[in-house]
């Protein structure tokens, strides 16, 4: 099923369109291969969307609430979701490069095998999230709740780990300075 465009509509009529999408409820929305580049969709309700193979570059998703979405394989390089909710979201294999998601909420998330390089998760809560084999270089991870986090495999080169809680994560095979 092929997604909802933005990239081929006028300029004002996507800037009209992107900007409606602020607090709107688009739960279990089926928006897989969606176009929505710079896209605005702060305080969205997202949960249980099917966001799969979007492309939401640049797109602003602060405070969203994304809850059990599907963002696998997305393409969220330099989006900002400061504090947004992704409890239980699942971004396997997402491309996150450059992406601001301090303060989100991702108890349970996966990440498995993401790019988050470059990434900022300052002070997210991620406990028992999943980043198996993902792509961290470069992350800034301050004060982040990493407790029971399943980093096996996980790339952390560079990644900026001070004040981390990282009680009970799995670091098995994992690359750190």
């Amino acid at each position: 099923m092929a997604g909802i465009g933005l990239a081929a509509a006028p300029p004002a009529l996507r800037w009209r369109f992107a900007r409606a999408l602020d607090g709107a409820n688009l739960t279990a929305a089926p928006l897989v291969q969606s176009d929505l580049e710079g896209a605005s969709l702060v305080g969205a309700r997202l949960e249980a969307a099917d966001l799969r193979k979007c492309r939401l570059v640049g797109a602003r998703l602060d405070g969203a609430r994304l809850a059990r979405a599907n963002l696998s394989w997305a393409d969220l390089r330099e989006a900002s979701l400061l504090r947004a909710l992704l409890v239980g979201a699942d971004l396997t294999e997402a491309s996150l490069v450059g992406a601001r998601l301090d303060g989100v909420d991702g108890e349970r998330a996966l990440f498995d095998r993401a790019d988050l390089s470059r990434a900022s998760l300052v002070g997210a809560r991620l406990v028992d999230a999943g980043f198996a084999g993902a792509e961290l270089r470069g992350a800034d991870l301050r004060g982040a709740d990493l407790h029971g986090a399943d980093l096996h495999e996980a790339d952390l080169r560079g990644a900026d780990l001070r004040d981390c809680d990282l009680r009970d994560a799995n670091l098995e095979g994992a690359l750190r300075d």
